[in-house]
């Protein structure tokens, strides 16, 4: 058995629930852990309690990277962004997830349940995970996000 790698930690809301959950079997799947913040069904709730919790989780250590989905990506994605230390990246194809990584060193990945298709996130998710930061120039860029 390989040596699994760090934890993801995933969160959504209602209109996130499907993808979220396909989405964990996919972090799995590709070897890293899963720390699982809800929601656990397709009932309304409220998408600022999911992203504050997952932010918070990557900030105490209980996760290195994150996934929220929310029915467009925008509202999980600022909410994440006000916490320091977190950059959440919307993404909405392969060059984005590529770029949040290589540029900016976004620690979160944010989906839209309503936007992109499973297939497309799970490409995401997986160029996301699998891509380093780049350093360099970009380092001192992201220095002066906060």
């Amino acid at each position: 058995m390989s040596e699994q790698k760090q934890i993801v930690a995933i969160a959504s809301d209602h209109a996130g629930y499907e993808m979220k959950t396909a989405l964990r079997e996919e972090i799995s799947s590709l070897g890293y852990g899963v720390l699982d913040l809800g929601t656990d069904g397709p009932d309304s709730v409220d998408y600022p309690d999911f992203a504050h919790a997952l932010a918070e989780a990557i900030i105490k250590g209980l996760a290195e990277r994150g996934v929220l989905v929310c029915g467009s990506g925008i509202g999980v994605s600022i909410t994440a962004n006000r916490h320091p230390g977190i950059r959440a990246s919307l993404c909405h194809n392969v060059e984005t997830a590529r770029l949040s990584r290589q540029h900016n060193d976004a620690n979160v990945l944010a989906l839209g349940g309503r936007i992109v298709g499973i297939e497309v996130a799970r490409n995401c998710l997986k160029t996301f995970l699998e891509t380093e930061f780049e350093g360099g120039r970009h380092a001192r860029r992201v220095a002066k996000m906060g």
